[in-house]
């Protein structure tokens, strides 16, 4: 038996609880894994308050991220002792995840974990630094290189943004982070950021083409502030965009697009290749400073999951949630 956070949907509702979880229970998978340390993102808040209809399947347990060790394996790949990391493939959404102290999926999910970060260090940056990450190299692939202009984060005080701004800054560029909390400046710019802008500027309806004044943009937040940060963004610039915290609709024209060559590129962490999510492991092994995960991470034990993902929905949450299941 083990304890994780289960959701169920029938006539009395729509419940996430913590329970005692017979290792029977478990989905297939050729690898089982002992999970030490697991983390909040939007995702997860969606799911575990049923605010969106993100489990597709009852019961489930939540949790797109998990970091620990295999404890059972018919998988070539892994082995007994092997220290793994699961980032997206649909857990806690179609198939059991990581919020939970033992987890089960297929083997062809699991990333090593870099010698780099201890468990609970993956589980800081999680789907939030890891899609970042992914940001980031895409805005590197455009051939957007530091000096080049300034750096726009949205929802910089989320996850993404939150590692997106360190990686930003230890990588040479100038980023500037939107947010809606003001009082947040300093940590922001202790973090990364060379100035803050109020989410205001962003979030309104706006003007098809505005002041160029972005050389590129990771954007977390969808709606209006994305399109706005297309409509400044710099002639052949480009943005990444990666969530829907401001909503899924994307109220633009295609006027950046066609008038100053600029272009949008989709970051899809859930069902990434394994050699995209190597390559961006290997990249935050090296690119970010762990030390600097602790200014932006906070720590709960997995029965205040659910109490903490309304926070995150509700944007009271700062930077990283990690959510402790070993002892």
């Amino acid at each position: 038996m083990f304890e994780g956070i289960l959701i169920t949907k029938d006539d009395a509702g729509y419940r996430a609880q913590l329970q005692s979880i017979d290792e029977a229970q478990l989905p297939e998978g050729d690898v089982t894994v002992q999970v030490a340390w697991s983390t909040l993102n939007y995702k997860d808040g969606l799911a575990i308050t049923g605010q969106s209809p993100v489990v597709r399947r009852f019961p489930m347990v939540p949790g797109i991220d998990f970091a620990g060790t295999v404890i059972a394996s018919s998988h070539a790949g892994w082995k007994v002792g092997d220290q793994v990391v699961l980032n997206g493939w649909g857990v806690g959404e179609t198939h059991w995840g990581g919020l939970a102290g033992v987890a089960r999926v297929k083997g062809d999910w699991l990333v090593r974990l870099p010698e780099a970060f201890s468990a609970r260090q993956a589980m800081a940056i999680g789907t939030a630094g890891y899609t970042a990450m992914l940001c980031v190299m895409a805005l590197e692939r455009h051939g957007i290189r530091p000096g080049d202009g300034d750096i726009l984060v949205t929802g910089a005080n989320g996850g993404v943004g939150s590692v997106a701004l360190a990686l930003l800054a230890r990588l040479g560029y100038r980023a500037v982070a939107s947010t809606g909390r003001p009082q947040e400046a300093e940590h922001l710019k202790s973090i990364g950021a060379a100035d803050v802008i109020d989410r205001a500027e962003l979030a309104a309806p706006g003007k098809a083409l505005g002041k160029e004044r972005w050389a590129g943009v990771v954007d977390a937040v969808g709606s209006h502030t994305l399109a706005n940060a297309c409509a400044g963004t710099r002639y052949g610039g480009a943005v990444a965009a990666c969530g829907l915290a401001g909503g899924m609709d994307f109220p633009a024209t295609v006027a950046p697009f066609i008038l100053r060559g600029i272009t949008l590129y989709g970051i899809d962490s859930v069902m990434a290749p394994l050699a995209l999510r190597q390559q961006a492991w290997a990249r935050l092994a090296r690119d970010l400073d762990p030390a600097l995960l602790e200014a932006f991470t906070r720590e709960i034990p997995l029965a205040q999951a659910p109490a903490v993902a309304a926070d995150l929905l509700a944007g009271q949450v700062r930077g990283r949630v990690v959510v402790r299941l070993g002892a």
